[in-house]
């Protein structure tokens, strides 16, 4: 029996009595039955506070293409403190996170044994916002400056960020301006900057924050955020063998909607119908199409979805030490490509023709995709029309 379960909430109560689930896998094709590797629904945290976002849109489409097969799954919101999705998987009350490189380094610096399992975010989803008129021209003008965050964690974001500019990270002052108000807080006149992320510049949008942007995926040449597991888990064979099936639907889904975004949102707006009224088609297809751009990346240089580039990645934590924000990481230590053979194993013919059968939805018929990509950079700073 399929278990795709969205509770409105994440608490140590709730995940302490989570019991039960198990998974036989004989509709993915690939074996007909699997010892139950974890003794309760497998429980992925995200790192926002919320799953009404298009950010997962793999993960929803998966859900309703039916690429997870049987698999028994739990997606949580968790805790709005940015560190909980790393924190929750070290101490066993969720088994996958999705932090972003700053609060994964965290999570080594404190010492859980934590391992990246499939790289998401191939390019760097984050930036800064600033309003109107008020972006530098370069980056280094930053300093001295007051950058707005939803949560204290996300600093570790930052810092890595602004230093491979060679901005000055110790004259930045940080307000924690809390969650989800903290870029209303920027158009409030509040702080100098805002941190943003690829998606949320269209939700935004949506919203009435007009702001424009310093954009990492344009400049930046650090990685974004990864799916962590407990390294000791991967030790096992039989939550390996899950894992590698729980990807599968991952990259299925963001195959999907590569050749179909306007069928991927609605997946996300059916899950979520407030979302898809206070987004709209439009905005929603522009949220999607900048994430899946980051997620993809340079495809001619990956090995598929999740791959992780181990050069990219040991810039990255070199860069931490010497900010001192962790000591030295071998990337080979922490990230692993074993499973991503697993995950992009899928019949990418198949996707294909779901993404075309899927067809455009309802009230997405005057939806441009190709105009929203050659205009998705638009906010940028510098940028024309």
């Amino acid at each position: 029996m399929t278990d795709l379960r969205t509770g409105p909430g994440l608490t140590r109560r709730k995940l302490l009595q989570i019991t039960g689930g198990g998974i036989v896998v004989s509709s993915l094709g690939l074996r007909t039955a699997m010892a139950t590797p974890y003794d309760r629904p497998f429980i992925w945290i995200s790192p926002r506070g919320t799953l009404e976002v298009l950010d997962d849109y793999g993960f929803w489409v998966g859900k309703k293409m039916g690429y997870f097969g049987d698999l028994s799954i739990d997606m949580q919101p968790g805790p709005s403190d940015g560190t909980a999705t790393v924190k929750f998987v070290d101490v066993g009350q969720a088994d996958m996170g999705f932090p972003s490189p700053g609060v994964f380094s965290f999570a080594l610096r404190e010492g859980m044994n934590l391992k990246s399992v499939f790289h998401t975010a191939a390019r760097d989803t984050f930036s800064l916002a600033f309003r109107k008129g008020e972006g530098p021209a370069d980056i280094k003008a930053i300093e001295g400056k007051t950058i707005l965050l939803g949560s204290a964690a996300w600093q570790p974001i930052v810092d890595p960020m602004l230093a491979a500019q060679g901005v000055d990270i110790s004259t930045i002052n940080y307000v924690e301006a809390g969650w989800p108000t903290w870029g209303t807080a920027l158009a409030g006149g509040q702080g100098d900057a805002a941190l943003s992320w690829e998606g949320l510049r269209a939700e935004w949008i949506a919203t009435g924050l007009e702001f424009e942007y310093w954009l990492g995926v344009q400049n930046s040449p650090l990685p974004a955020n990864t799916f962590v597991v407990r390294a000791a888990d991967l030790e096992d064979p039989d939550k390996k063998a899950f894992m590698g099936q729980y990807l599968k639907g991952w990259a299925m889904g963001m195959e999907f909607a590569e050749h179909n975004p306007q069928a991927a949102v609605q997946a996300v707006f059916d899950q979520f119908p407030t979302l898809g009224q206070n987004v709209g088609p439009k905005q929603g297809c522009m949220s999607l199409i900048q994430q899946a751009n980051v997620f993809r990346g340079d495809m001619s240089k990956r090995q598929g979805w999740g791959w992780h580039d181990m050069a990219s990645w040991q810039s990255f934590f070199d860069l931490t030490a010497q900010i001192g924000q962790t000591e030295v990481i071998k990337a080979e230590d922490v990230c692993t490509n074993d499973l991503i053979a697993e995950a992009n194993s899928f019949d990418l013919e198949k996707v294909k023709a779901d993404a075309a059968a899927a067809g455009v939805p309802p009230g997405f018929e005057d939806i441009n995709v190709d105009e929203i990509r050659a205009t998705m950079f638009d906010q940028a700073i510098g940028a024309k029309g």
